[in-house]
């Protein structure tokens, strides 16, 4: 795969292993920005002990609108190797953390099979969460039955030309739906422990966007009728203009408390009642860390 890379749908075929790099600019070794206990992911996901996030550098989507822009689509830094891969994944759960929560993993996912599966051969015994903006080719999903514990996944758009516009993510419905079908069957609906944290299954991500970009109602009917009505989603109200989005007048504005209530209501048409929804974009704050995740 790295020789002639075909990771994700972007399908580059460069040759990672001679210093080349694709749409995604990722090189061999795994490039990890930051890591840490994160408290704001989904209650199962964050617990009362947080998350332990490592955020990769370098990311196979370009969001116009992305809110991590500083590293995942400006930056070089954080080269590793797989020990120090693993030497992360045990100090985070050394320090507490529910979980291992990889951010961005799709442009470096053997380098995180690998660092897992010997992980575990050192004692890493807290799930592996595979935290992803969706557009994932199905065959590596497949690659990663049995070494992923919890699929949390975004099912960002419904549309193909939105997700090519705003995302440089060619074919992103059919790859993401296909990838997202996958990953509920090798884990199924979410299993939480008795103390309500996630020990395996899936919880999908819907960002709405502004003037229906996203197409949030046709994903959730996707959801109901295809993957599993018991599906957790976590419907997101937070988009915020920021990055490139001043180059689209369709994006400079947050979304309005009328379009999240109707996919609000889509939720509860379709009979999707596990999950969690969000503040009211009209009463949340302006800094990207004013949303606050409520149950359903």
């Amino acid at each position: 795969m790295f020789s002639s890379c075909t990771l994700c749908p972007h399908m580059c075929g460069i040759d990672r292993t001679r210093g080349q790099s694709g749409v995604c600019r990722a090189g061999i070794m795994p490039a990890v920005f930051s890591y840490g206990s994160h408290p704001g992911e989904e209650p199962p996901i964050s617990g009362t002990r947080g998350s332990g996030t490592i955020f990769f550098t370098h990311c196979n989507m370009s969001c116009v609108y992305c809110q991590n822009y500083t590293f995942s689509q400006k930056s070089d830094q954080g080269e590793t190797t797989i020990d120090g891969l693993i030497n992360i994944m045990l100090e985070l759960q050394k320090n507490g953390c529910h979980n291992i929560n990889v951010v961005s993993p799709t442009h470096y996912a053997p380098q995180i099979a690998e660092a897992t599966v010997s992980a575990r051969e050192k004692g890493l015994s807290i799930p592996l969460v595979y935290n992803t903006g969706g557009y994932e080719s199905p065959r590596v999903i497949e690659l990663l039955d049995g070494i992923v514990d919890v699929y949390l996944p975004d099912m960002r758009y419904s549309d193909d030309a939105m997700a090519a516009k705003y995302s440089s993510a060619p074919g992103y419905v059919r790859n993401n739906r296909a990838s997202v079908k996958i990953m509920h069957e090798q884990t199924g609906d979410l299993v939480t422990d008795a103390q309500g944290i996630a020990e395996k299954g899936i919880i999908i991500r819907a960002l709405v966007l502004p003037h229906g970009i996203s197409g949030t109602a046709k994903t959730l009917e996707y959801i109901a009728n295809d993957i599993s009505k018991d599906t957790h989603v976590s419907l997101m109200s937070q988009y915020y203009p920021i990055y490139r989005s001043q180059e689209f007048p369709e994006l400079m504005e947050r979304i309005t408390d009328a379009e999240y209530l109707k996919a609000r209501d889509a939720l509860n048409d379709l009979g999707l009642t596990n999950g969690w929804v969000q503040e009211l974009p009209g009463n949340m704050n302006t800094d990207l860390g004013g949303h606050r995740i409520e149950p359903r």
